[in-house]
């Protein structure tokens, strides 16, 4: 695979760019992935390789760093946007131009901006396509919601358990409600990064039991949809130092609340749902508490 890689590295790029979906940088990683969506629907895996395909494409046209393409930076943001659109709505010539025009091309420039500031991004430039996207598309009426059907949960008989559930959240980043597809995408995570793939799993439990204790409805809790965003969250402050293990805690509990808070109240519906804007505020004030916290003991041991 390597000696493959090697020779061909556009592709080698395309896959770690959908890796990159969680925070990944593994061409393998990549593939489980692309395996994953297949099993919940074939158009989620062709609009992620498609707008990925593009996304890298754009950024190797226009000369962005070449390292930062190397290791799937400009790839996943674009796949996100491309699997949030096959996913709300009917699958059109309009849905597949958009895939490649704000997918491909529009999250690229977004996510350059922020590099350029030095601000860590992660999936906020897809939050902010998806949203504009699903506005200007729910505003003039452009699109059918879409056709494929999501798996119903019957509450009295739980379909998961907990345990299952917390699987869940990993397939749940990219719109999975399959228990097959969300344990690929998790063995995806552990080949690249065991540690992450487990502190990500204890995040989506703790996440699952939370929710329960605040009333959350069971059909949300056992599909993984309130797991997710820990998972990302947990992803990012993962590592084998026992600090690590803290942060994990506190940034996923952080999340998590956002999440529950937000799915409680529908507040953000009318801009197609909170995707992974949880993570993204809750990983940034986790970063930001951990900065006051770092320059707090390093003024203490100075002094």
């Amino acid at each position: 695979m390597k000696r493959f890689l090697k020779k061909l590295p556009f592709i080698d790029e395309v896959l770690k760019g959908i890796s990159q979906i969680l925070l990944q940088e593994n061409a393998w990683t990549g593939l489980l992935f692309l395996f994953g969506m297949l099993i919940g629907h074939w158009s989620y895996a062709a609009s992620a390789l498609l707008a990925t395909i593009v996304g890298t494409l754009f950024a190797r046209l226009i000369k962005l760093d070449p390292l930062l393409i190397k290791k799937g930076v400009y790839g996943y943001n674009p796949a996100l946007v491309g699997i949030t659109l096959t996913f709300l709505f009917d699958k059109t010539f309009i849905v597949w131009g958009l895939v490649v025009g704000v997918g491909g091309i529009l999250t690229v420039l977004i996510h350059h901006y922020f590099i350029l500031r030095k601000i860590s991004a992660f999936t906020f430039p897809y939050i902010l396509v998806a949203w504009v996207s699903y506005l200007i598309i729910d505003q003039f009426k452009l699109l059918e919601p879409s056709t494929i059907q999501r798996i119903a949960i019957d509450a009295s008989t739980i379909r998961y358990g907990d345990y299952f559930a917390a699987i869940g959240g990993f397939g749940e980043v990219i719109f999975q409600e399959n228990i097959v597809a969300s344990f690929i995408i998790f063995l995806g995570v552990y080949i690249s990064k065991p540690i992450a793939a487990l502190y990500g799993l204890i995040a989506s439990l703790l996440a699952t039991l939370l929710s329960q204790v605040l009333g959350q409805s069971a059909e949300l809790v056992y599909v993984g949809l309130f797991g997710f965003n820990a998972i990302l969250t947990a992803i990012v402050f993962s590592g084998t130092e026992k600090e690590n293990g803290l942060w994990v805690l506190i940034g996923a509990t952080i999340t998590i609340c956002i999440n529950i808070f937000l799915v409680h109240f529908n507040l953000l519906k009318f801009v197609g749902g909170t995707f992974t804007f949880p993570f993204v505020a809750g990983t940034w004030l986790t970063l930001w508490l951990k900065s006051k916290v770092s320059l707090f003991t390093l003024k203490t041991n100075y002094f």
